[in-house]
This record gives structure tokens, sequence and C-alpha cells, in this order.
């Protein structure tokens, strides 16, 4: 969690500093200039200025080891995948993007399968742990 929340805190603040620089990372078109109705920056700073913010959110969940917000976070990204995966498959999004989905849809696995390797290393929890209130270990 802490890992992708600094990722995703660090990429949203380029996309902040230089939103060229995010659309070259991944794997975007770079406008040349912006046109009438080219809204391109206000969409990329938009979404940098989320993953800053998410990013944040995921490190303070890490720090604060909330369980329940890591349980949150894995259908949620699987449905990023889905969308992501429709939305270049449909034509909406151009073939590049197609690496944000497969991150989202990995990082939602590999959370998924730590949480139920440590639930079944550490017994089935306790009622109180299952329903995502916070439990001092």
């Amino acid at each position: 969690m802490a890992v992708f929340g600094v990722l995703a805190a660090v990429l949203g603040a380029v996309g902040l500093v230089s939103p060229a620089a995010q659309l070259s990372m991944l794997g975007l078109a770079v406008p040349g200039g912006r046109g009438s109705g080219d809204h391109t920056s206000a969409f990329v700073t938009a979404s940098s200025m989320a993953a800053l913010n998410m990013g944040v959110y995921y490190v303070l969940a890490a720090l604060a080891d909330w369980r329940a917000f890591f349980r949150w976070t894995v259908p949620f990204r699987l449905l990023t995948c889905v969308v992501f995966a429709v939305a270049v498959i449909g034509g909406r999004a151009p073939e590049a993007f197609i690496g944000v989905g497969v991150w989202e849809g990995l990082g939602a696995v590999a959370t998924g399968v730590v949480l139920r390797y440590e639930r079944r290393a550490t017994g089935a929890g306790t009622a109180r742990d299952r329903a995502g209130t916070a439990v001092p270990r």
C-alpha cells in the first residue's frame, strides 16, 4: 500500500508540474499547442491532482495499518482495470492506456492475495476485524 501510494503521489506531482511529461510517460501524444476545445491539460491536471491525493490516502492508510481500507481498494481497483480496458477496446482511449488498467488490476490482485494470505496466517480474525473495524494488533 505504501509503495503504491508513494508512486501515485509522485506521478500525480509530475503531472501537475509537467503535464507533457505525464502524457509521455503514459505513451500518449503530447499536443503541440492547445487548439479550440482542447482540454487535455485540464484533464491531466485533474487526474494528476486525484493521483496525488489518492497517493497520500494510501500512504496514510499504510502508516495506520488500516486493513479495511486495503480491502476496499481491491474491488474498486479491479473495476478501474475493467473500465480502462473497455475504454481501450472500445476506441475511447489509445492502446498505450492499457498499461494504466494493467497496473490497477495487478495492484488489486496483489493486494487481495496478500490480505488473504495474512488472514489465513493469523487465523480467521475476529468478527469485529472482518467487519472492517480497526482492531489493535
